[in-house]
């Protein structure tokens, strides 16, 4: 067969993802903080896009802006007649600029030439000190020899978030050029700091170094704290004949141990902390029924300057220039589009959820109903994989709190016949943590005795599934329980 040269054409059409359609998606799931974070940047990139300005709320009666001063001339100029008239006690006069306070954010502070509302905040706000900051503060007073200074540094270097030492001496001391034994000798010195516990290289450890400051480190509490493994087990009957103590001591000392902080150095965490922002609130309405509305204030604002376009496009521009203004007009009215867009999808998702969801909103985790994104998908006429973009990160603000949307959708555990649909796992799971911290100490519910109680209550569930559900909840087991119940009511006997 002889191998010829042809020219074919063919007609195929096929899906393709452009960039702009990439980009809406990702949308959809940005948090506030990063969609915000999206907008900066591309404010900053495109001369057309800008943030709206924000304009005060007028006062009652039509006055001034509230919260700014007005000037003398003003007040004049509206009033139609002279300041002194007006007030002839206080005709506008004023110290000299050295001297005036403005009645700005910060009363009492010279003007220091700062516009009213312009004060840099950070500059009168003392930072919180890092826990390095704090130890180092104390080594300065604990190590005059700049050798020991030098070892009390480095292993200040190695203290993770918690306080706790990540760094194996020997490998240190070599480092260092010194010997393990100071090394040795730093650390014991730095384990006296405050706060107390840190410098530890374990739990063990660092309960023992708070215990030790509070003169209770015995040969009991010491035996106790080796085995910290029993204590987890609940083995209150092993720990007792090892510490060589009753049941009734051995409590007092679990009470003691739960005073002590097993993360010292959390109380100098400097991480910022990222409140949450609700991007659905829903509140009860007059008729009865439940109003879903966006929150204002994490809706992003934008405004396309199509004046500015204009003016420009309209002078004298070259080819590239006229291709790059038309491009950031195309570029911002898409970001204008995409955004209203994704405002509309969340509220659509999170208005369906609220409908499927009303026991929850009246009676609490027990109304919650099985609920999946298929079927909500399938009510609002969207993709399964755009709700779960559109749910993931986002929170709704109910008169029960704040939750994330992801919340409301849980699994369908069946109920037994003659009794009602199916219940949602989240209830279930919150039926079984009730029914374990009403347990009496004579009476621990096991696994199939919680089986049993929720099957009375129409819910078919399987004994794994109540010891998942447990564990999940980090709730120990009965035999656990029973020895830890048995042994408060004795102390409290």
């Amino acid at each position: 067969m002889a191998l010829t040269a042809r020219l074919n054409l063919r007609q195929a059409q096929s899906m393709t993802m452009t960039p702009q359609l990439l980009q809406s998606i990702r949308l959809l799931q940005f948090t506030h903080a990063e969609l915000e974070q999206f907008i900066e940047d591309q404010i900053e990139r495109n001369p057309l896009l800008e943030r709206p300005q924000e304009t005060a709320e007028p006062q009652d009666g039509g006055g001034e802006a509230q919260g700014l001063p007005q000037s003398a001339a003003g007040m004049a100029d509206r009033l139609d007649a002279s300041l002194e008239n007006v007030f002839p006690d206080d005709p506008g006069r004023s110290e000299p600029d050295g001297h005036r306070v403005r009645g700005g954010p910060m009363p009492g502070l010279p003007s220091m030439g700062v516009p009213d509302g312009d004060w840099p905040i950070e500059d009168f706000a003392a930072g919180k000190p890092t826990l390095r900051d704090h130890v180092m503060a104390q080594a300065a007073l604990a190590f005059r020899e700049p050798a020991k200074a030098a070892i009390a540094a480095e292993l200040a270097d190695r203290l993770d978030e918690r306080g706790y030492l990540e760094a194996d001496l020997d490998a240190l001391a070599e480092r260092l050029g010194t010997s393990a034994e100071s090394v040795s000798d730093v650390l014991s010195a730095l384990q006296g700091f405050e706060p107390a516990g840190i410098f530890a290289r374990d739990l063990a450890e660092c309960l023992a170094l708070q215990c030790a400051r509070r003169d209770r480190l015995d040969p009991a509490m010491r035996m106790l704290l080796d085995n910290l493994d029993l204590l987890a087990r609940r083995d209150f009957r092993a720990l007792s004949r090892l510490c060589g103590v009753d049941q009734a001591d051995l409590v007092d000392m679990l009470a003691e141990i739960r005073t002590l902080d097993p993360r010292p150095g959390l109380a100098y965490d400097t991480a910022p902390v990222q409140a949450v922002v609700h991007d659905v609130e829903v509140r009860a309405g007059a008729d009865g029924a439940w109003q879903v509305e966006l929150n204002r204030d994490a809706l992003p604002r934008v405004l396309v300057d199509r004046d500015y376009y204009a003016t420009v496009t309209a002078g004298a521009l070259n080819g590239e220039e006229k291709s790059f203004m038309t491009q950031c007009l195309q570029d911002a009215h898409w970001l204008e589009r995409s955004l209203d867009q994704r405002a509309n999808t969340i509220l659509k998702v999170a208005a369906e959820i609220v409908r499927r969801q009303d026991g929850f909103l009246v009676s609490g985790v027990s109304g919650l109903r099985p609920l999946t994104m298929k079927a909500v998908a399938e009510e609002i006429a969207m993709h399964e994989s755009t709700v779960s973009r559109v749910v993931a990160n986002k929170y709704m603000l109910t008169p029960r709190g704040i939750f994330e949307l992801r919340f409301f959708f849980t699994g369908a555990i069946g109920g037994t016949e003659g009794e009602g649909g199916d219940h949602s796992a989240e209830s279930v799971r919150q039926r079984i943590r009730a029914l374990i911290d009403a347990e009496p100490p004579e009476k621990i519910l096991s696994d199939d005795a919680l089986v049993g109680l929720l099957r009375g209550e129409g819910v078919d569930i399987a004994r794994r599934t109540v010891a998942k559900y447990r564990e999940s909840m980090n709730i120990a087991s009965s035999v656990q329980r029973r020895r830890e119940k048995r042994a408060r009511a004795l102390i409290g006997a």
